[in-house]
């Protein structure tokens, strides 16, 4: 007991955290080395068109994610490293099983839904199991440093990723960023299993049933603090999300952005999120994690209104640049907090299946919100879409109101 006390205490300066960050850091670097993938192959190589396109954006993730609710129960009450090895081995033979099928020819639009579904699933049970073992692995009054080591690796990972990955398309073709993903996952799974501490055996799972799938947004939404930041991560996550593949459209299309300037306005704001999570770490001891929940949730909320009004030219491109560096300032440093608290306010033997239902819930709600504003789009214009998403964003902060009334949830956490 005393030398696993004393491995807690020193835990990031330790190897087995050392090797989890090292993991997370190469497997997240080859999803956005990857990122959009899928549907330049769809259109690439198998001629896809934009009804096509739009399916496997959305079908294959919201599918994934119905898969993955069983799962949090099951990985809830069995030891998590386990499973976060498996989980990256499974992504890794589903995306090799493209590039193989690619080789010989027999490549199809189906078979690219079902590894999308396949590896949305196993994202999903990745990031429940991962949670769970962070927060057995840290210690509570380590945890915010560490959301905010994998929150600027995130970002960092987001900065780099994709331009490497377009370079990378130009020169060989959209399979090899497929590979390059799949590799990602065998090395974190290397990684994984490099890590020596074993954790303790979880309790006997219950009787599988109905109350076990549903457990995790059972608590959540008991929860006043947690519930008011679901319902707030749905929301904003889903509109934001939604509101990329029309920007793209509008920068690409309408105002005639070029490639490469396209790809700047998104990787030169991502050093905001290196930033955001250093200021979380720094300003939580000053004003607590309650304030800076309610000030960037309400600050990051501000930003996207301000892409209606984007025109040609380089003036345009430069308020393009500043939208996107404002909001994910604020995002940075208001997930590393949101992290922090949610690992800290959900008990040990809830954590993965409140995670996956977190996760679910989330990238269901970005499915939809996509798919609906692609119609707002098709009907009003994608300046308008873009207009009316960024006015529903500035009244998001209402729905964090929980937050503010359970003050004593959050700063005792």
């Amino acid at each position: 007991m005393g030398s696993f006390s004393h491995r807690k205490a020193g835990a990031l300066t330790g190897r087995d955290f050392r090797w989890l960050w090292g993991a997370y850091a190469v497997s997240v670097f080859g999803t956005w080395l990857a990122f959009d993938a899928f549907p330049m192959i769809a259109v690439l190589v198998l001629d896809a068109g934009p009804a096509q396109v739009s399916a496997l954006a959305a079908v294959g993730p919201a599918v994934g994610a119905l898969a993955a609710v069983p799962l949090g129960p099951w990985v809830e009450f069995r030891r998590k490293r386990p499973v976060m090895v498996a989980t990256d081995l499974v992504r890794c033979a589903a995306l090799l099983s493209v590039p193989l099928a690619y080789a010989f020819g027999v490549l199809g639009l189906g078979q690219l839904l079902v590894v999308s579904v396949i590896v949305a699933a196993a994202d999903i049970t990745f990031t429940s199991a991962s949670g769970a073992y962070l927060k057995w692995l840290v210690p509570k009054d380590q945890l915010l440093t560490a959301n905010a080591r994998f929150e600027s690796t995130m970002w960092t990972a987001t900065m780099l990723g994709p331009p490497l990955g377009g370079a990378a398309i130009g020169v060989v073709g959209p399979v090899v960023t497929v590979v390059g993903n799949a590799v990602s996952f065998l090395l974190s799974a290397l990684g994984l299993a490099r890590v020596r501490g074993r954790e303790p055996q979880p309790a006997k799972a219950p009787a599988p049933g109905w109350g076990e799938l549903v457990e995790g947004w059972r608590y959540v939404l008991a929860h006043p603090v947690l519930r008011a930041l679901l319902l707030n991560a749905a929301l904003v996550n889903g509109l934001i999300m939604a509101g990329a593949p029309l920007l793209a459209v509008l920068m690409l299309g309408e105002l005639g952005f070029p490639p490469w300037q396209y790809a700047m306005a998104f990787a030169v704001p991502c050093i905001g999120g290196l930033v955001g999570s250093r200021l979380a770490r720094r300003l939580v001891p000053r004003f607590g994690r309650r304030r800076l929940l309610l000030w960037f949730g309400t600050l990051r909320a501000c930003w996207p209104v301000g892409l209606a009004f984007v025109h040609a030219g380089p003036s345009g491109l430069v308020l393009i640049i500043l939208v996107e560096l404002g909001l994910i300032t604020c995002a940075g440093a208001y997930n590393t907090v949101l992290a922090t608290v949610r690992l800290e306010w959900t008990p040990a033997d809830r954590v993965t299946r409140v995670l996956s239902a977190w996760s679910v819930s989330t990238k269901a709600g970005i499915a939809g919100l996509t798919a609906f504003w692609g119609v707002v789009a098709g009907v009003a214009g994608t300046r308008t879409a873009l207009g009316v998403a960024g006015v529903i964003l500035l009244a998001s902060p209402l729905l964090l109101r929980g937050v503010r009334r359970g003050r004593r949830f959050v700063e005792a956490a």
